[in-house]
């Protein structure tokens, strides 16, 4: 077929069709297409079939601008395609046009509501986003409407791990690899649901699986060096990380350059080092939102103006008096899933890990209005939260609720569930700073890839600390030093232990035992002896912090 297309081409040079026949031909057989497909574009540049072809391939190349042009000029002259829509979505998410990207694939489900690769496309919007509920919802129609789509079975399995809902991440992992036990994209959520384990040598094997199967993959790659801590040995790592780096797409450059960067700050390399997670952090602003300082500030002058002293007085305390609830919170980075694995090691306590409930809680008793959002809605917010708990750990005397970013609603959650218990953990700014700026977080992070932005928003979060230490009363929130707890364990973990209510246990002390799920970027070092090596680790990155040396002024 490729012969004949060539013939065509060369004896009909300016035939549009010719090009356009070749093109087909090359890619069927998976070879390089596009300037077949450039010219079958520009010979028929009224033939939407030719123009959305050529911008699925330029997508593929990366040349994403210019795909978006292509798709465009296609749905002008046939808007009523379904297929070019979703390539639409797919090149505008790319490019972090995420309402751009969402408003394409709701088009191409209004023409083609079945369309399983578009319902798949649109978890992946609402994912990056931050809409876990509805990137699920999405995923579930789209293996409803299509059961074989490993994909989508892969993205609803790591969509559910995100939520915490790791037996039914396992669950759809299996069906995902029992319909291709090779491919890459469940082997490593299988891999990082090990890992979440601390089964590490077992995520190692599965990631190397997927390197053996697709040797150029940035997630398994990137995985590895989250393993464990990196040694000069690894330079082998290095230099095939390198060598895909360098001729990757931005997107999928994004986790190799934040890995990179760890490997050289384990091998005591900090300005290379810094030089990498500066490369990853510039290329993941492109795809990500931008932070809004100013909304930012618009919530917490709102909270510190609204849930005042007076405001909880009026709200009346909640009747439900359940003790069972404790949350951890704090910035990311701070020492919350170190506090969560020692308080988890007691028998009697269970670690839920970052539930996200009181985000969407607190957005639905504000859609309420200073009329409705009364008493009853309090208690409706404590008896639904109290029963997701009881779901996850239906025996157990505490449940600990490690969402950092719950420091935004303790006012909310201490007039529902007046008797719970908050453990907040605070840090030296600058290393917590620099930790968010060294990890590859999602768009909800919108702060988490420019230092100045960081910088306003820690400043932001321990304003509203500040006012909560005002308003709620005393007793209810533990401050704890991660340098304290990290320096003396035994003394802060019974302290810890103490302030929920419950007897000592050993057992916590051997924390890095423990068998359970731990989820977060911290999950390897969650697993291993306490020390003090992050303890003022920003001296090794001294000359890059300028913009947050202002939050060592008014530390407490």
């Amino acid at each position: 077929m490729e012969a004949r297309g060539r013939e065509l081409t060369a004896s009909h040079p300016s035939s549009g069709l010719a090009w356009k026949a070749l093109s087909v031909a090359l890619q069927m057989q998976g070879k390089e297409a596009l300037d077949a497909l450039g010219r079958a574009s520009r010979l028929l540049p009224n033939d939407a079939e030719s123009q959305s072809n050529l911008g699925a391939a330029l997508r593929r190349y990366g040349r994403l601008e210019e795909a978006v042009a292509c798709l465009r000029r296609a749905l002008q002259m046939r808007p009523d395609l379904a297929e070019v829509w979703n390539n639409l979505g797919n090149a505008e998410r790319d490019l972090g046009h995420f309402d751009a990207a969402f408003a394409a694939l709701r088009e191409a489900l209004r023409l083609k509501p079945g369309f399983a690769r578009a319902l798949n496309n649109l978890g992946n919007v609402l994912l990056d986003l931050g809409r876990l509920d509805e990137a699920a919802a999405s995923y579930l129609r789209a293996v409803e409407h299509d059961a074989n789509y490993t994909e989508a079975h892969c993205n609803f399995g790591s969509v559910l791990r995100l939520q915490g809902r790791s037996a039914e991440a396992q669950f759809r992992c299996a069906l995902a690899l029992a319909i291709d036990s090779s491919y890459p994209a469940a082997n490593m959520l299988l891999a990082h649901l090990r890992s979440d384990r601390g089964q590490f040598a077992e995520a190692r094997t599965l990631l190397e699986r997927v390197i053996a199967v697709d040797a150029n993959c940035v997630e398994a790659w990137a995985g590895l060096a989250g393993l464990r801590r990196m040694s000069r040995e690894d330079a082998d790592w290095l230099v095939g990380a390198m060598r895909i780096a360098e001729r990757a797409a931005p997107r999928d450059e994004i986790p190799l350059r934040f890995a990179i960067g760890k490997y050289l700050d384990d091998v005591g390399d900090y300005d290379e080092a810094f030089i990498s997670y500066q490369r990853a952090n510039a290329l993941a602003r492109t795809y990500r939102p931008r932070h809004d300082r100013h909304l930012l500030t618009a919530d917490i002058d709102r909270l510190v103006q609204s849930q005042t002293a007076e405001w909880l007085h009026r709200a009346g305390s909640s009747s439900i008096r359940s003790e069972g609830p404790v949350f951890v919170v704090g910035m990311p980075r701070s020492g919350t899933t170190l506090a969560e694995q020692i308080l988890a090691s007691n028998p009697q306590v269970y670690g839920a890990g970052e539930l996200p409930y009181w985000n969407s809680a607190a957005g639905r008793y504000a859609a309420l209005g200073a009329d409705a959002a009364g008493e009853a809605s309090l208690r409706q917010l404590a008896d639904d939260y109290l029963a997701l708990l009881g779901g996850v750990a239906p025996d157990a005397l505490r449940v600990v609720d490690k969402m950092p970013a719950n420091f935004m609603f303790l006012g909310l959650i201490h007039a529902a569930l007046p008797l719970a218990r908050i453990i907040h953990l605070e840090r030296n700014p600058i290393d917590t700073c620099l930790s968010i700026y060294f990890q590859n977080f999602g768009p909800t992070h919108s702060y988490a890839n420019d230092l100045d932005d960081l910088a306003h928003y820690y400043s932001e979060y321990r304003r509203i600390m500040d006012h909560w230490r005002r308003t709620l009363p005393a007793g209810v929130i533990l401050d704890v030093p991660y340098e304290g707890l990290v320096r003396n364990p035994e003394d802060w973990s019974r302290r810890m232990v103490e302030f929920i209510g419950l007897p000592w246990d050993a057992r916590c002390l051997d924390f890095h035992g423990t068998a359970r799920v731990v989820s977060t970027f911290s999950k390897w070092q969650a697993r291993q002896p306490i020390n003090t090596a992050s303890v003022e680790r920003w001296r090794h990155y001294e000359k890059f912090v300028g913009p947050l040396r202002s939050l060592l002024a008014s530390v407490h």
